[in-house]
Order: C-alpha cells, then structure tokens, then sequence
C-alpha cells in the first residue's frame, strides 16, 4: 500500500473544516451540562470520516469526469496522478463511508433515529456532491452544501446526540461556522475559475466570475464575526462570547490575499489560511460559549 499516496488523498489540511463545528457542539453541550465524551468524540471520527470519505469521492469523480488534468492549480490529487486507480479509490471511500456508518450506529443507540437520517444524508450528499449525473459542486451549489452540512448539521448533529434536544443558541451558532467553512470552499473555487470554465464545471465562483466571487469571500467571513455580536446583542450569551475576534488577525491574512487580487496556484497558502481561520474561529468561538468566563 502507497502510504504517502493515500495520505496525498486524505488531504489533511481540509480536516479542519469537519473538526471546528464539532468543537463548537463540545462547547455548546458544556454549557447545557450536557457533555458526554462518548457520544462527543463518536461525533468527531464520524464527522472526520465523513469529510474522508467526501475527499476521495471528489479525488476520482473529478478525474472521471475530466475535471482534474494536468493543468490544476489546486494540491495534487492521487487519482489524477495515477498514484492510486479509480478502482481503489472507490474501495477506499466506501471503506471509510462504512466506517462512519459504524461510529453512527453507536450514536443511533445513544440519540436514536434521527442520527440515521442525518448519517444517510451526508453520505448521500458527499457522493452526489461530485458524482452521479447530476454533481450538485457542478451546478452552484457548493456552497449551500458545504454551508448545510458543515455548519448547521455538524454543529447541531453534534449537540443533539448530547442533548438530545436543540435551543436558539445552538440554532443561531450553526450560522457562524457554516459561514466560516463556506468560505473554504469559496477560495477554492475562486483558484479554479479559469480551468473549471474550460472543462465546464459550473461552480459558483464560475456563476459569479472574478470579482464577485472575491466580495463574496469577504462577505462570509464578515457575516461570521457579526453573528458573533448577534449572539452577544440577543442576550444569548455574555460578552465574553467577542474574544472569537481574537482570530481576526488570522483571517486578515486570507483577507489580504483575496483582495489583493491573488490569483492561480498562490490562491493555495490562501486556502489553507482560510482552513485556519475556520479552525482558530471555531476554537475560541467553542471556549467562548461553554459559560466557563466570570461575567
């Protein structure tokens, strides 16, 4: 087995965007005294899996459709690389899918039903994200995807099989996270707009051309830093809730970058920025509102 090809497949500098909204239902079930470390870490390695199983069915579902050639700007992919087949690929995924699907049995037994649900949507949502005859990362929808899914059902899947309950907190912290984990996304596509035009992938940053796609960016991680003071200002949680601006001077280094103008392969330092901005966001954010600050 190809250790360093698989590795190459994991694409660990994206786990961040599964691991923050996690963090952020830890906080949140603390702060209900609702905590439980095993349903807490079961919501991590199913989230962790999921954001796996979703990196490999991109890796070959895009070389398939023609998608990935020697021309991308992004990292290299092993599929398109010819480091791992198409083949094996798919085995991997579907291994790293049923793994998930285990750690979500444990969870059904402890939060019942509705973790089904849940599981099967993301599954079903990660394969048809690239694949199928319809890839909804084709078709502008990326976004609303990576939103949905990495923000409010990671925040709120994760709290619940604590709780087993949700509140408005909860609901209104899903808003931040989803939008700092968009904007991931957002980076990426806006890379890849001059060769995702050639092979007629239309992301939204394809939708929206250049510019737009760069407001949009902006307007992401700013609406995640204004849901903050949302939070505070709807007496939802205390002011100590504002120290999550302490990432700020980490997301002004993707900010910088993105209105500078940055373009093509340099845009990759500024995804993995962004990825840190979304990890250190959910941090302080999870800290915050665990309720463990004197007010």
């Amino acid at each position: 087995m190809n250790f360093h090809a698989w590795k190459l497949a994991i694409r660990i500098p994206t786990l961040p965007a599964a691991t923050a909204p996690v963090l952020v239902g830890w906080g949140l079930a603390e702060r209900a005294n609702e905590f439980s470390l095993g349903p807490a870490l079961a919501a991590l390695i199913g989230a962790l899996l999921l954001q796996i199983g979703a990196n490999f069915a991109n890796d070959v579902f895009d070389f398939e459709k023609g998608v990935d050639t020697g021309s991308r700007l992004g990292p290299p992919r092993a599929t398109q690389l010819g480091l791992i087949s198409p083949k094996s690929m798919k085995l991997g995924m579907s291994l790293t899918f049923a793994l998930a699907l285990g750690a979500g049995i444990y969870l059904v037994s402890i939060a019942g039903w509705p973790i089904v649900l849940i599981g099967l949507a993301s599954i079903v949502a990660a394969l048809v994200y690239t694949g199928g005859p319809w890839p909804i990362g084709y078709h502008g929808l990326g976004e609303l995807f990576t939103f949905f899914f990495f923000g409010v059902v990671a925040v709120a899947g994760t709290y619940y099989v604590q709780a087993e309950t949700f509140n408005n907190l909860m609901w209104l912290s899903t808003i931040p996270l989803g939008l700092t984990v968009t904007a991931i996304l957002v980076v990426n596509n806006l890379r890849d707009i001059p060769t995702d035009s050639k092979t007629g992938k239309k992301t939204l940053g394809v939708l929206l051309g250049d510019y737009k796609t760069r407001i949009w960016y902006i307007t992401l991680l700013s609406g995640a830093y204004l849901s903050v003071i949302l939070i505070v200002l709807l007496g939802l949680a205390d002011p100590w809730m504002l120290l999550t601006f302490a990432s700020l001077p980490i997301a002004m280094v993707p900010i910088r970058d993105v209105l500078s103008g940055t373009k093509g392969s340099p845009l990759n330092k500024t995804l993995k920025a962004t990825a840190l901005t979304h990890l250190t966001f959910g941090l302080l954010f999870s800290a915050c509102i665990t309720g463990w600050f004197p007010y």
